[in-house]
């Protein structure tokens, strides 16, 4: 009989008897074209440590896809999710607001032909708590047409891209089918038309400007007080890897973001070192978790420190964020918890 089966785990006695806190891969890979997302494919299949890989991919039927083809598209998302490509079943799509014209084809097109394997549904330009409910009921709707095998009800990830979502963005945290808020940057400047500079659309202006940096703050605070993961904006930065590595970094550490979008393949590598704590901040937990496992969570004392389940509370947090961004965890610990 394992160890692990007979010493009670950190969830069950750190987070809440064991309640389930969601994780996800901490990248978000968006592509939309049929190259790209083959692309995405192979390489999350080729990185990924079995069951879990290091990134989802997100593909892309709105923004990041052609305009005047939004049926092949969807066509080709929902193929696309449902091939012999998609290893992990970790795709998830970005469709059409649900405003447009186009939103409940693609969600008719998808659900179609991948109902039981899509990840999450991604729902951009939501205004409100409202149209956000509004958004899931149909896509539940649609989605009760086509499932077969699934347990369960797809997630929805949200956007939150406009002062007016922002204005509701604990209302929508709080929505059960919610797994993830998304910050959206460049829309959310764009909304001010004009009145925040575009330098607010980059660094450093994106993390120092007081409107964008409330908005992320409000962003992260809503989705850590509802258990929901809190997913950071992309990096517009194609051309050095050490600035993108510094803003996911900026990110997690002053924002709290444990997820950030990534729109090139050789981003994705760099987000998961900026987000991830350092080795020796991981070997830290780890030493003290061992410690703390060793004393059946009991206070010790450790570097001349008393610690006790809050301070192991925070270091579960931070070993459980570094196991999603895919950094190595020290092997004692590795076979203790995970």
């Amino acid at each position: 009989m394992s160890t692990r089966s007979t010493v009670a785990h950190p969830n069950d006695v750190l987070l809440d008897g064991g309640r389930d806190h969601r994780a996800l891969p901490s990248v978000d890979h968006y592509c939309g074209t049929e190259a790209r997302i083959a692309k995405a494919l192979a390489l999350q299949a080729a990185s990924a440590a079995k069951p879990w890989p290091t990134f989802d991919v997100t593909a892309d039927c709105e923004d990041g896809a052609l305009a005047g083809a939004e049926a092949q598209q969807a066509d080709l998302v929902g193929s696309a999710i449902d091939s012999d490509a998609n290893h992990f079943n970790r795709v998830g799509v970005r469709v059409h607001p649900p405003g447009s014209d186009f939103f409940q084809s693609d969600l008719e097109r998808i659900l179609k032909k991948a109902a039981d394997r899509v990840a999450y549904i991604t729902l951009p330009k939501i205004d409100s708590a409202d149209q956000c409910r509004q958004a899931i009921d149909e896509i539940d709707r649609l989605t009760n047409r086509h499932v077969t095998t699934r347990e369960g009800k797809i997630p929805v990830h949200v956007l939150i891209e406009s002062p007016l979502a922002l204005r509701d963005v604990d209302a929508i945290a709080q929505h059960p089918r919610v797994e993830c808020l998304s910050f959206g940057l460049m829309d959310y400047v764009s909304a001010f038309e004009g009145a925040i500079s575009d330098d607010a659309m980059t660094s450093p202006g994106q993390f120092e400007h007081p409107l964008v940096r409330a908005a992320k703050i409000q962003v992260s605070l809503a989705a850590h007080a509802h258990g929901k993961v809190a997913s950071h904006n992309v990096s517009i930065i194609l051309d050095a890897p050490e600035r993108v590595e510094g803003e996911a970094r900026r990110a997690a550490d002053e924002f709290g973001f444990t997820r950030m979008w990534s729109i090139h393949p050789a981003q994705i590598a760099v987000i998961l070192r900026g987000l991830a704590p350092s080795t020796r901040l991981i070997g830290e937990s780890a030493d003290i978790l061992l410690a703390a496992r060793a004393a059946s969570w009991a206070p010790v004392s450790w570097s001349g420190r008393l610690h006790d389940r809050a301070s192991y509370r925070f270091h579960w947090q931070r070993l459980r964020r570094a196991h999603q961004a895919g950094s190595p965890i020290p092997p004692a610990a590795q076979s203790a918890f995970f």
